[in-house]
């Protein structure tokens, strides 16, 4: 397990590929994303996206009455109009960096996931969930809106829902967000490692390059219009048959079904 202080990075190299797993390491603080966290974490990601051997990364949260309680408070309320844009530049940065990264991100969520996390949250590609999490964007109860990110909440859990949490700040449960779609998985707090070891052997079993394709192809759904995502899609699967991974997955297959 390697530290920063701010972020623990724990590596496992199994045969199918390397899978990372990020920690946000404030629990007494419930790990709260300051400018130093942040830029740890952005320093981690650079690091995962330039492994190419990396097939996924799973981001979790210290002890467990937290994934990411937001943004630093504390570091907010000294911000002027200059530094906010900084500051919220940077959190962006992190968003960001999750969605570019080029392999699956899971979102190991256990009790409060608020404002800047859930931001987070929506940045990544899955989020399974334990019972007794709790989600919202309480931006607006300490006179701010809710930014960056929240631009995201929409096509997660439509437009009503997305309002509903930024105009209100109100905190749902685990059971409201899983019914909105918010969550991808949810289970008993013990279930937590088990259902997030059986994603990620899920996507280990898909072919790299392929996963990795795949990733580009989502954010470009998010993206781009429905013309231009087929076009870009037909591309990609023209130039998934310049390496030999489709023949390579397709015999398997073959020789499976005989």
């Amino acid at each position: 397990m390697e530290s920063t202080g701010h972020v623990l990075h724990q590596l496992n190299e199994q045969e199918q590929g390397h899978v990372h797993t990020l920690y946000v390491n404030n629990p007494t603080r419930l790990n709260v994303l300051n400018s130093a966290t942040i830029d740890a974490l952005l320093e981690r990601l650079e690091h995962i996206a330039n492994d190419q051997l990396a097939r996924a990364v799973i981001l979790r949260g210290s002890g467990d009455k937290a994934w990411i309680g937001g943004a630093d408070i504390r570091e907010m309320a000294d911000l002027d109009e200059n530094t906010a844009v900084v500051f919220i530049q940077r959190v962006h940065a992190l968003c960001h960096a999750l969605r570019m990264l080029p392999v699956p991100v899971v979102a190991a969520i256990r009790g409060y996931c608020l404002g800047a996390g859930l931001e987070v949250a929506a940045s990544c590609d899955l989020r399974l969930a334990a019972h007794g999490s709790y989600y919202g964007m309480p931006e607006v109860r300490v006179g701010l809106p809710s930014v960056i990110e929240a631009a995201v909440l929409p096509r997660l859990i439509g437009i009503g829902h997305a309002r509903d949490l930024v105009m209100t700040a109100r905190v749902v449960d685990s059971d409201e967000a899983s019914r909105w779609g918010l969550l991808d998985g949810l289970v008993a707090a013990h279930e937590l490692d088990a259902l997030v070891d059986e994603r990620v052997q899920q996507l280990l079993a898909g072919a790299p390059q392929a996963m990795r394709t795949q990733k580009m192809l989502c954010r470009a759904w998010d993206e781009q219009s429905l013309q231009e995502v087929i076009d870009t899609s037909i591309k990609a699967f023209g130039q998934s048959f310049a390496g030999n991974e489709p023949h390579t997955y397709l015999q398997q297959f073959l020789n499976r079904k005989r």
